[in-house]
């Protein structure tokens, strides 16, 4: 089972980007249309964690900028009726702050504007996630409450984060795993930004 892989970062299209590894080795792989990793410039190295989906007739990779985005299409694809197609339209359609908030919620409505998601397939996705969402959600770090007391260094970071692209959780959950205090705002975010890849 492939997990991570890190190298050259090459565009493609149709919802597909190449990773070339030092060996030289480029793997292809699915990413959501939404994905972060789309901002990436041709040439630059990246880190992807990656799902592995082997059918009778194909083996395709699915690739995501962080372990969190991962575990939410792995658990996506555990549900019946949700292969690997739907999950990344869901993604697609809903980063993983909204799709967690639209399972706790109920929602079906958010989930059914994934390309090709009915009503009955999204209340589907609700009620076999819902538990396992609330268990997820108790393992990731409390970003509103980090974001309520960083120091001014490190909200200057939250706020260029945002700036650069990132959601609100997303760049206060990453400043606040920096363990070091006293940084300046630009440590904050080189620091913050490797966590992000």
């Amino acid at each position: 089972m492939i997990r991570t892989i890190k190298g050259t970062f090459h565009p493609e299209e149709n919802g597909k980007v190449i990773v070339e590894t030092v060996s030289g080795i480029g793997f292809e792989m699915n990413i959501p249309s939404n994905s972060r990793l789309y901002k990436t410039l041709e040439g630059q190295e990246v880190k992807v964690y990656t799902s592995m989906v082997v059918k009778e007739d194909d083996i395709s990779l699915y690739g995501f900028p962080d372990r969190e985005s991962l575990e939410f299409f792995e658990m996506l694809i555990t549900v019946n009726g949700i292969g690997a197609k739907a999950g990344m339209s869901i993604l697609s359609a809903l980063p993983p702050a909204e799709l967690r908030r639209a399972v706790i919620m109920g929602d079906s409505k958010a989930i059914s504007a994934a390309n090709g998601v009915g009503k009955k397939t999204a209340e589907r996705v609700i009620l076999e996630l819902k538990d396992k969402i609330g268990t997820f959600e108790d393992e990731l770090p409390d970003s509103g409450q980090l974001y309520a007391e960083v120091s001014d260094e490190r909200g200057e970071a939250v706020a260029g984060l945002m700036a650069l692209g990132y959601t609100k959780n997303e760049a206060a959950a990453a400043v606040g795993k920096i363990k070091e205090d006293g940084l300046t705002c630009e440590d904050y975010i080189k620091n913050a930004l490797k966590s992000l890849f």
